[in-house]
């Protein structure tokens, strides 16, 4: 599996097809999504799994989940080539060893400024995706809250990131990890080969500056 946490983290999320596979790869991405959750850009597990195959070992592959119930997402990973299970909603201990157990890393989605987003114990996860009121939507956020949190895992940033507003993101936040779906789209769950690229040039060199 490439390197799952690395130096950085830029994720291409919600991807539908084949095609979409070969430009995230391409652009130099170090991750993509499927969404195993209700979703414009819902995948089946037939879809899933021929998607996840196609990129194994060659990209990060994450299973993205929302309100599933434990036995259906570990009846995804378990069909899937998947690197790391991104949990939206309740993660109970008892998902959460036998993901561990499946050998995947393990990254919970906060929403920003929420209760939970305060209380959960970072400690339980390898990394937490910091997200906005309406995951999917495209919708830009504040990031005000994320200065009067610390977390102790790594943090990627999600929310109405675009090429255009993903450096100053990483400025504004130092996230270790940016995440993108509609931001690099022509339409729901189709993939801009150049905003993809654009974003992940955008990404990376705002992050190596941030190393200098």
């Amino acid at each position: 599996m490439p390197e799952f946490p690395g130096d950085r983290f830029i994720k291409i999320c919600g991807v539908t097809n084949l095609d979409d596979v070969e430009a995230v790869i391409e652009a130099g991405a170090d991750g993509l999504g499927l969404i195993l959750a209700s979703s414009p850009r819902h995948v089946s597990l037939d879809r899933a799994a021929e998607l996840a195959s196609a990129a194994a070992g060659r990209v990060v592959v994450t299973g993205v989940f929302r309100d599933n119930s434990d036995s259906s997402v570990l009846e995804a990973v378990d069909a899937l080539a998947l690197d790391v299970a991104q949990i939206h909603g309740p993660l109970g201990p008892e998902l959460r060893t036998e993901l561990r157990r499946r050998g995947l890393k393990v990254v919970k989605a906060l929403t920003i400024g929420s209760g939970e987003f305060y209380d959960f114990d970072d400690s339980q996860v390898d990394a937490v995706l910091i997200d906005g009121p309406s995951p999917g939507s495209g919708r830009t956020h504040s990031w005000d809250d994320l200065s009067r949190r610390r977390f102790h895992v790594p943090v990627i940033a999600a929310g109405g990131l675009t090429p255009g507003n993903v450096a100053d993101t990483i400025r504004a936040t130092g996230a270790w990890g940016v995440d993108t779906a509609s931001g690099v789209e022509s339409a729901p769950g189709v993939k801009d080969r150049t905003l993809v690229r654009r974003f992940v040039e955008n990404a990376r060199r705002a992050m190596e500056q941030r190393e200098d």
